[in-house]
């Protein structure tokens, strides 16, 4: 816990208001896996409310618990590849040198925030653990004298704010690979390739707007002089020292250490990727999740050398994929029961719901409608891909309905779920660890964000929409 703010230190409004809601979540809020069982049990009843039987709400549950098991390991995967990249040795290098271009403890924070984003362009997870890291850099310059919160608080920028609109959005990707889709949402939607969703001009626009404001942000709410609370002033260590792997003991392990067999799997993967990347364009190739996956894969292969040192970074970061290990199943089920348990009518739940946005949105405010009741949902399932798949069923139905552009919908939902994780405590469990904090110590500087990306966001989510046309899904 951060110690008592500096003699002169006053905190803001928007800080004040912060902490209160922090302090109150981690009181009353439950684990994440509770939300999404309360959901599970909510959307059954509410099957059932609408004309669906029990056994045919039963049913359901079973076929999708099981329907998107490929997608859950492919997410799972996306976090501990970024891991595993951001914790190697040569990760560290580029941190120690990253480390020594600011200045000033002000421009250091700007600096983390750039950096956090930038990277949550490539993958969330190494958004989050290089950012962390970089911040316990930053802060072993004393002379900086950087205020350690505000730094973690932009760290966690990449994942706030912009991670969506990158290639780990878990919406994006999802619709672009057919396989990992539930079937019945494929069905109706089609495949959405990234040209349509993250690589339209319109999503790399909000992105470079979004990076502007979050890095001001972030420089401008910095506390400087005897305001900032540093490192030191809370007493927690910054050695960015790790411990080099123990010597080996017995000769069955020699093939864990030597390179050799990195080497054999490097070039086996630099064979498979010349195929890939050059049977296709790029775009295409990167799009699929497993390419993705397998390639960041390699990269943290490579980076760490060694097999042993590579298997030490995976152990430490498969503990981050439980949340996704255990809901994503739940998720299944729950798209499945509002998608295909049928009701009064021969209507179920997602048909109902998407009748409901119809009537209350037209094609212009749609992707407002949208956006604002995904930030709020966000609140209560952190969970980008997981709380897609029980959204998507009759967001996407109402958007063909209203002739909304497909993969701008998948945007407007990708830039508004990134929004409640700025005070949502879930994914900065990971940050939070590697840097000694607790929640209510960055989210006071979160929460300011968020008051200011909520209007810059809805506005953008209007106004590119306005620039698209209604494409019909694609089969291919």
């Amino acid at each position: 816990m951060a110690p008592a703010a500096p003699s002169g230190e006053k905190q803001g409004l928007f800080a004040r208001i912060a902490l209160g809601f922090t302090g109150w979540a981690e009181k009353w809020f439950p684990d994440s896996f509770i939300f999404a069982a309360v959901a599970l049990v909510i959307v059954a009843a509410a099957a059932m409310a609408n004309g669906a039987g029990p056994m045919a709400v039963s049913k359901q549950f079973g076929v999708g618990f099981w329907s998107i098991i490929p997608f859950t390991m492919q997410m799972a995967f996306v976090a501990i590849t970024g891991y595993v990249v951001a914790s190697s040795p040569p990760a560290a290098r580029l941190i120690e040198k990253l480390a020594a271009v600011p200045t000033t403890g002000r421009g250091a924070v700007g600096f983390v925030a750039l950096i956090s984003i930038l990277a949550s362009m490539l993958n969330w997870g190494l958004s989050l653990v290089f950012g962390s890291l970089l911040v316990k850099a930053l802060a072993g310059r004393k002379e900086l004298r950087m205020d350690y919160r505000a730094a973690a608080a932009a760290a966690y920028l990449g994942l706030g704010a912009t991670w969506a609109l990158g290639l780990s959005s878990s919406a994006a990707q999802l619709h672009a690979n057919p396989t990992s889709l539930p079937p019945a949402l494929f069905k109706m939607v089609g495949v959405i390739p990234f040209t349509e969703t993250i690589f339209l001009w319109q999503s790399i626009a909000m992105f470079v707007i979004l990076l502007f404001i979050s890095v001001a942000i972030a420089w401008a709410s910095a506390p400087v002089g005897s305001k900032a609370v540093t490192a030191q002033d809370m007493k927690i260590d910054v050695d960015l020292k790790t411990a080099a792997l123990p010597p080996r003991e017995r000769p069955g392990e020699w093939l864990e250490y030597s390179p050799l067999l990195t080497v054999i799997i490097i070039a086996l993967s630099l064979g498979w990727m010349i195929d890939e990347f050059t049977s296709k364009s790029w775009i295409t190739a990167i799009s699929g999740l497993n390419t993705y996956n397998l390639v960041f894969l390699m990269l943290g292969f490579v980076l760490h050398w060694r097999p042993r040192a590579f298997l030490n970074a995976v152990a430490k970061a498969v503990p981050t994929t439980t949340g996704v290990l255990i809901q994503f199943p739940i998720y299944g089920s729950i798209t499945a029961i509002m998608v295909s348990a049928k009701g009064f009518g021969g209507l179920s739940l997602s048909d109902q719901i998407a009748h409901f946005f119809v009537a209350i949105s037209t094609h212009d405010t749609f992707p407002v409608v949208m956006g604002l009741y995904s930030a709020i949902l966000g609140l209560f399932i952190p969970s980008g891909g997981g709380k897609w798949l029980l959204e998507a069923p009759y967001v996407m139905q109402a958007a063909i309905e209203l002739k909304v552009h497909l993969g701008w919908t998948v945007n407007v939902y990708n830039a508004a779920e990134a929004l409640p994780n700025l005070i949502n405590p879930f994914w900065m469990l990971p940050l939070l660890g590697i840097l000694s904090l607790k929640a209510r110590d960055i989210v006071g500087y979160t929460f300011l964000q968020l008051v200011l990306h909520m209007p810059v966001v809805l506005f953008m989510l209007w106004f590119f929409a306005l620039t698209l046309e209604y494409r019909p899904p694609f089969f291919p």
